[in-house]
């Protein structure tokens, strides 16, 4: 009789102990997702690049680090999942829209610091919760203006090198919106976009070299007369800073309104997101959802490329 209810018995056992404690794993998942998202407001977070506003150091495809603490944080730091905007985005296709929802705006940073000129930042434009990429161009007390497509500092215009040409490999006509590619010939007339040895496409740009007061040089892209060019003189206010991004003719930043998607002026500190760090790795336009596909749209030689402008 004890023998049939030890058998009995032990069956039951092995049930309880099979069972799985959901509990327990949803407060793991939970621990988890709070401890990436964490991460992400504080230490660092991924970012990718869309459009071709920083060319030519940035292409579209690039992924890469954004370090969060360089200049402290503000309400922009903290990355607060967005679930309507992410099941638009992933399920409905809808156009792009932050998967992330910002925190009322205030005034001032924790343990904050100004970027340095040449800085590669995000930034939040004022009164949305989009991310830009743009170049720290300006600080505060500046006198900055824009003439002939020459930046001028303090009365002093930004030395310029001569004007070269750069072609971008495997650049890969990469979809960044509704009926435009990339390095689109008819939005860069002074380039050209042409199929490689390689039999990808690649893109010719003409560049011109910028060497800003500190000594940090970059390369900015010239394509002749545009509505950029001009920029009236202003004096950057305290705790602002003036961005603009490496492709000149086609970057909306400080120098438009933010009607035409732009910055409008300079902007709030409190609005930086991070300083880019480096490339994680870059794809171009050849992957599909064919998973044959991914290993050959990987750009070779991307990886861990730092996004700091060199230092003359």
């Amino acid at each position: 009789m004890a023998e049939d209810v030890l058998a009995t018995a032990e069956p039951e056992a092995k049930k309880r102990r099979a069972r799985t404690d959901w509990w327990a794993e949803t407060k793991g998942l939970f621990w988890l997702i709070l401890a990436v998202l964490g991460f992400h407001s504080f230490i660092a977070k991924p970012f990718y690049i869309p459009s071709e506003s920083m060319l030519p150091g940035l292409e579209v495809g690039d992924r890469l680090v954004v370090s969060k603490f360089t200049y402290g944080w503000s309400f922009v730091s903290p990355t607060i999942p967005n679930p309507v905007a992410i099941f638009k985005g992933l399920v409905l296709r809808e156009p792009e829209e932050s998967w992330s929802v910002q925190l009322p705006a205030w005034h001032g940073r924790l343990f904050g610091r100004l970027p340095e000129r040449g800085d590669v930042v995000i930034v939040t434009p004022p009164g949305t919760n989009n991310d830009y990429i743009k170049r720290v161009i300006g600080l505060p007390g500046d006198r900055l203006q824009v003439r002939g497509g020459v930046v001028i500092l303090n009365g002093v215009p930004v030395r310029r090198g001569p004007l070269h040409y750069v072609d971008l490999a495997d650049y890969g006509g990469v979809p960044i919106g509704e009926g435009q590619e990339t390095c689109d010939p008819s939005q860069y007339p002074s380039g050209s976009r042409a199929p490689g040895a390689d039999g990808k496409l690649h893109c010719r740009l003409p560049i011109v070299t910028e060497t800003l007061p500190n000594g940090r040089t970059y390369d900015t892209v010239e394509l002749g007369p545009s509505q950029g060019d001009d920029y009236p003189p202003v004096t950057i206010p305290a705790n602002h800073v003036f961005l603009m991004g490496d492709n000149r003719d086609r970057s909306a930043d400080s120098r438009f309104p933010t009607s035409e998607l732009g910055l409008g002026g300079p902007v709030p500190w409190e609005n930086l997101g991070g300083r880019a760090e480096f490339l994680t790795f870059s794809l171009d336009g050849g992957m599909t959802l064919n998973p044959l596909t991914w290993p050959g749209a990987f750009r070779a030689g991307r990886a861990g490329t730092s996004l700091h402008a060199a230092r003359r």
